[in-house]
């Protein structure tokens, strides 16, 4: 028996990313508040700096602007940077709402 998350959503690592510098306050079922960092997004997930320890598969659940209140998956963590599955695929017109809030440098907003 797998210990760890059982996601739906397939593994696409190789996702456009987009680099955002965004924090946010996550909650976990037994810590409590858990403080991120997000680095980068993309519609399948997001990388981020995590105060704490959390081990692989732990879930979280993050209120994102435009998105709101979604549960993320811990997929891979080195050294101190960790790597975050959405448990669904953000849709794309959501998607695009979410980087205009996040992204601090309207240059590096994806293209319309």
């Amino acid at each position: 028996m797998s210990a760890g998350a059982q996601l739906t959503v397939t593994d696409k690592r190789r996702a456009l990313r987009h680099p955002v510098d965004y924090r946010v306050i996550a909650e976990h079922r037994q810590l409590g508040d858990v403080h991120l960092h997000v680095i980068n997004v993309s519609a399948q997930g997001f990388m981020a700096t995590v105060e704490g320890e959390l081990g692989r598969g732990e879930r979280l659940s993050v209120r994102l602007p435009e998105i709101g209140r979604i549960e993320a998956h811990l997929i891979w963590n080195r050294e101190d940077r960790s790597g975050f599955q959405f448990e669904r695929i953000i849709r794309l017109d959501e998607f695009l709402k979410l980087i205009d809030a996040v992204q601090p440098n309207p240059r590096l907003r994806a293209p319309r």
